[in-house]
Parts: C-alpha cells; structure tokens; sequence
C-alpha cells in the first residue's frame, strides 16, 4: 500500500472518531495576523470594520493567498473582475471579446470551471456547466477579492478547486453615518477607415468615441449597531472597434452590443456575543448579442437573469469562549435564454454550516459541512435535480511557535455520476524560521463532479454521458515568502499537479459525447516582487515597484499523447510576466493628492488545440491608470488600455480591441451624523 493511501486511511479514520463527538455545522474567517499569547477573543473573535465579512478560519495559511482590496479595485477602473484579475495578479484570461462576452480565467494550468468561485464564502459556480460569469459581479459593490491557489484550499474546504478558489466578498459593515457614492465613465475605442466585406472601404465611425458607458450608485447606512447598503449599476458596451485579420485587412467589429444592469442589497446586525446577523442579494440581467463568429456580422441574441438571496448567522463566540460558529442558507435563480434556439433555467440552493473549536493553545479544530441542491429546467437537457455536498474537519497543530501543521480531510457525497462518496485529504504546513522568513508546503488530492451538461446534454448531435466519474487528481507546491523591513516583499513557489479521468467532449461517427479521457500533468513555478524606490522625489510618495513571472509547462497525456509528444494544454502559455508601478502624489502637489499605476501584463505562444497545431502569438498588454482628487467629495480618472495598439486574439479567431480610452469621475459623500434612531436603532 502507497504512502498516499495510508495517509487518506488515517485522515479518515481521525475525521470519523472526531465526527462521533462533535456536530456539524460551518463558518468563514478573515486573515488576521499572529499574535502570539494574546486572548483567544483578540486573536479569532473581533472582526475589524475594515476587514468585512469573515470566516472562522485560521489566522494563518499554508496556502498561497493573495488579496486585492477596495483601494486596489478603486485605482485599477476595470470594466470586469477578469480584467481586474489581469492586471493586478497577473492571471491569465480566455476570452471571447470585451465587456459581456464569455471569459475564463486561468489558474495554474485550469480553467473557469476548475476554479471554485465564491461570493461571500458560497459557493457560485453554475452546477449546469460548472461556469461562473464574471461579467454579473459590480466591482463597485466588491469590498475585496481572495485567490487562493492550487487544490490544497483547507480556508474554505469547497469541492471542484482544481486550479484555485476566487472568493468575492461584497458585505461590509458600513462605518457610523450616511454614504452616498457614485462612478461614471465613457470609453472610447480609435476610430478610423476600415474595410467591410462585400461593402469595400468605410469611413470612419466616430460614434465609436462614445462606444461604452458605465454608471454604478450605492448608498450606505451605518450605526454602531447595524448597517444597510445598496448599489446599482448599468452598462451599455457597443463592443465596436478595429482590428486586423488573418489577411492584414483592417475590420471593425460588429454585432456585439451588451446592455446590462444589476442591483445589490445587503444588511448586517450586531447581536450579542459579537455574533452578526448577515443578510443580501443582488440581481443581474443582460441583453447580449453574441457573434456566430470571431468577424461574423451575425449574432444570437442572449438574455440573462439571475438573483442571489443569502442569509448568514455569524458567531465568533458560539455559546462558549472556545467556540466560533457560521451558518448560512443561500439560494440562487438563473436564466439563460437564446429565445426559440435554447433556454435554461436553473435554481440552486446552498447551505453551509462551519465550526471552530480551540481547545488548546497549540490547536485548533475546524469542522462543518455544506449542502447543495439543484434544480434544473432545460431546453436542451431537460428536467433534472441533484443533491451534493461533504463533511470536513481541519486540524490546526503548532507543536512550536515557529511551526504549523494543517491536516484536512473531506468527504465528498454526490447523487449523480458513479462515485457516491469520496475522501479528498490535504496536508499543509507552515514554517516561520525568522521574523522575515515563511515556508509553505501543501499535498493534496483535486476532485471535481460532473457538470449536468456533461451528464444529460441531448441534441445537436451532442449527448451526456450520465456514467461520467468525477475528475480526480493530486499535487504539492512548496513556496516562500522573505519580507525585509516593510520594503521589500518576496513570493516564490513551485508546484506540480496530475489530473486523470478529465472530462472531454469528442466526436466519434459525428456523435460528440463527453468521457473521462483527459490526463495531464503540470509543472509550474509563481513568482512576485515588490519593493518601494527608497526616494521620494517632490511631491510623490513612495513609489511601489511590483514584478511578477509565472512559468506552466503542462504535458496532455491524453489522445495517445505521451512525455516524448511534448503537447501543451489549450491557451497555457509558458511563460507569463507582469511589472506594475504606482506613483501617488499628495496634495502639496496639487490641492488633493492622486496617483499613477502603469502596469504591463505579457503572455507567451499559446495553441487553440490539442493537436497545439493553431499557435496564438504572444502578446503584451501596456495599461495605465490616472486619478487625480478634485475636492474632498469628487474625483477623475483617465484609464489607457492596450496604450502600444497591439492586434491580438484572447481565443481563436476572436481578436480583442487596440487601445481604449476610458474617462470618468468619481463621487463620495459621508455624513457621520446619522443617528441610531434614524435607522431604527434603539
């Protein structure tokens, strides 16, 4: 027997013997820092204002995590979370046009449907097609973003994180007082002379500088108490620019429009014993023409809706002083509509329950379970439900102050496909050798169940396959993060990762139908340095200097592929890079400060296939971000994308836009003289 099995025995047996004693029940925590011999209520209990929402979770992780927050999200003006992941982590993007369009993101060799996303600690990804739509997220509503990287997730113990975890948290509690805030933007894309099959050369459109609106409002009440917020926003993205074919001929892109809007809503109470009553929702709907084809002037037309209501009890302090508690129940409502072609119609209903035990000062346990039930109406799949969910326990051991150790185990249960039950264990460990120095080592086996289209699809000579296993796998990764004296941060890792029973859709006799050929297997290396210039030359402040380069050398193992046949995964480039630059200024400079973020984002030869027969050139995108503080309420922000006017496709044969030019302003008006009173407070 293998040392991988013994492992997973003994991490079952141990989930079991502590299952006899303790109920299940869940919660999610925010990361704090260590503090040493301080009061369990100081190190676990207090959530601060700032920090949001939070988990039960441990204070520290022997994951890779990193964290963009509400000032990060503020400079940055993306139009989209993808976007946003782009330029401030670096991670990759598919994508099959600008605003609106299908996007995945990219994590360690997976794709979107890999990659577990979350909205407050739930988990969001669609149990149709296992995809999550980035485009229905307001960023402006967003108060930070968690990536998590790799399969070796124990923070949130969800199911389906091959590649990682994104966890959008919207819910904060607002500060005593009213606020009212508001953004609005233009962007333009180049006009120019292009040419337009069977019609010859066009003119110029100049309606082009007005090709894309953006407005988002939110309003804010806060007491000591309680807290209300709201937020709506709407797009509309005419998608029209130009870009060069296969021919070098110059097209504009047509047929592309996107209008959307949303609204979001949410409510957090103080209880007793620091506990928080937590309750939301959003609704999202879009008015989507979708081209046939990469230069098709003939689109679909696609009609999305979807709303998210979710109710959480958070309890840091759940009965005893050593014991912390979550629980939430959440259900969400979707609906894609192609009109007469196709219509799917989706509800989903997720419960969650997380506990934290601290019995001693040298552990910690960490137990829960979740519960997913969904309910799908389709055109094209019919009627079909599903129940799914698991169990979990996490052990966090520090035998020495330096040193952490995180055993995890989950049982996984599923009523489709052929594996009713599986153990999916992880081990995590963390070393502090100096106050400048962490290590971080994690093993772990990645699990994902079938997608209802994977599982049931019928027609157009595509069929489910209903006797689909779960893709499977294990990895590791050792990273190291060395910080000198606040002004120099280092981040390194390397990590390996085997996937086998991957689910692939082929053709076989003009029948396309999924099974569980796929296999791969992943070497990679993440790196980040940032560092502060030791001047500051006039009115700038510290300049922020960040430099980052990931390396993916994936191998398919799969269509008789071998080692020797050396075959990359679909759109995974090799070679990945970043720099960014932040240049503030405060308001010696001119009356309110402002700043400057130049990032550049590079990726290398990628193939559209397996065969990797189609290559996609490398690219390198050159951004920049200006914001400058008109008085204390008001702001404006110029945003440059693709400044060097690169020609380049995200997926085959869908070209992406040159330069854009984005104008806006920003408005934010707080009143801390509201009462309890006058939000109903006693």
């Amino acid at each position: 027997m293998n040392r991988s099995c013994l492992a997973s025995r003994f991490l079952a047996v141990l989930f079991l013997v502590v299952l006899i004693h303790f109920p299940l029940f869940p919660q999610e925590a925010a990361e704090t820092t260590e503090t040493g011999n301080e009061s369990l209520e100081d190190e676990y209990f207090l959530m601060e204002e700032d920090e949001g929402v939070t988990v039960t979770a441990s204070p520290e992780t022997t994951q890779q995590m990193k964290v963009v927050g509400r000032e990060e999200i503020d400079r940055a003006h993306a139009p989209d979370l993808a976007t946003l992941l782009q330029e401030t982590l670096d991670l990759g993007i598919t994508r099959y046009g600008p605003y609106g369009n299908q996007t995945d993101i990219n994590m360690r060799g997976f794709d979107s449907e890999r990659i577990a996303f979350l909205i407050d600690g739930v988990p969001a990804n669609a149990s149709s097609s296992g995809e999550f739509d980035l485009s229905m997220i307001d960023l402006n509503a967003v108060d930070r973003i968690e990536v998590i990287y790799g399969g070796s997730d124990s923070k949130y113990n969800v199911t389906g994180a091959l590649g990682g975890v994104i966890n959008i948290i919207t819910v904060k509690k607002q500060a005593p007082g009213l606020r009212i805030a508001g953004v609005f933007s233009n962007t333009a894309a180049l006009p120019g002379e292009y040419y337009k099959p069977q019609a010859g050369a066009q003119n110029p459109q100049w309606q082009d500088l007005v090709d894309t609106q953006n407005i988002a409002l939110s309003l804010g009440l806060g007491t000591e108490k309680s807290s209300w917020s709201a937020g709506l926003f709407a797009n509309r993205a005419g998608n029209h620019f130009l870009f060069k074919d296969y021919y070098g001929r110059t097209l504009r892109r047509e047929s592309n429009e996107v209008w959307d809007a949303g609204a979001s809503l949410s409510f957090v109470r103080d209880l007793p014993d620091y506990t928080k009553l937590i309750a939301g929702g959003d609704l999202y709907y879009g008015d989507k023409n979708i081209p046939l084809s990469g230069i098709s002037e003939e689109a679909e037309k696609q009609k999305d809706f979807s709303t998210r209501q979710n109710l959480m009890l958070d309890m840091p302090r759940a009965f005893r002083d050593d014991l912390s508690a979550e629980g939430s129940l959440t259900h969400t409502w979707h609906t894609l509509d192609y009109g007469s072609a196709s219509r799917h119609d989706q509800h989903i209903i997720t419960a969650i329950n997380r506990w934290g035990w601290y019995p001693l000062d040298w552990l910690t346990l960490r137990f829960g379970g979740d519960y997913r039930y969904s309910y799908l109406d389709s055109s094209d799949m019919g009627f079909h439900d599903g129940h799914d969910g698991g169990v979990y326990l996490t052990a966090e051991y520090r035998p020495v102050k330096q040193f952490l150790i995180i055993p995890s185990v989950k049982a996984v249960f599923s009523g489709s496909g052929t594996a009713p039950v599986t153990i999916v264990p992880k081990l995590g460990f963390l070393w502090r050798p100096s106050d400048s120095l962490t290590i971080k080592n994690n093993y772990f086996r990645g699990f994902k169940l079938p997608d209802f289209e994977d599982l049931y699809w019928t027609g157009g000579g595509m069929y489910g396959n209903p006797d689909l296993k779960p893709e499977d796998g294990w990895g590791a990764d050792l990273g190291l993060i060395y910080k000198l004296n606040d002004k120099i941060n280092i981040e390194a890792g390397g990590f390996i990762q085997r996937t086998s029973d991957s689910i692939h859709w082929y053709s076989s006799g003009g029948i396309w139908k999924p099974t569980n050929i796929g296999e791969a297997i992943f070497f990679g290396l993440d790196s980040k340095l940032r560092f502060d210039i030791p001047f500051s030359p006039g009115p700038f402040e510290k300049i922020g200097v960040s430099l980052s380069y990931q390396f993916l050398l994936s191998y398919l193992l799969s269509y008789g592929y071998s080692y020797n046949s050396d075959k990359r995964i679909p759109y995974m480039p090799l070679h990945t890079a970043g720099v960014s630059i932040n240049i503030p200024w405060n308001a010696k400079f001119q009356e309110h400060g402002g700043s400057l973020v130049i990032s550049g984002h590079y990726e290398y030869l990628r193939y559209a296939d397996t065969a990797n027969l189609t290559a996609l050139k490398p690219y390198f995108l050159l951004n920049a971000n200006f914001n400058q503080g008109i008085n204390k309420n008001l702001s404006a922000f110029v945003s440059l994308r693709n400044i060097l006017n690169q020609s380049y496709e995200s997926f085959n044969d869908y070209y992406m836009p040159g330069l854009t030019v984005t104008l806006g302003m920003r408005m934010n008006f707080a009143d801390a003289g509201v009462t309890d009173t006058f939000l109903g407070d006693p």
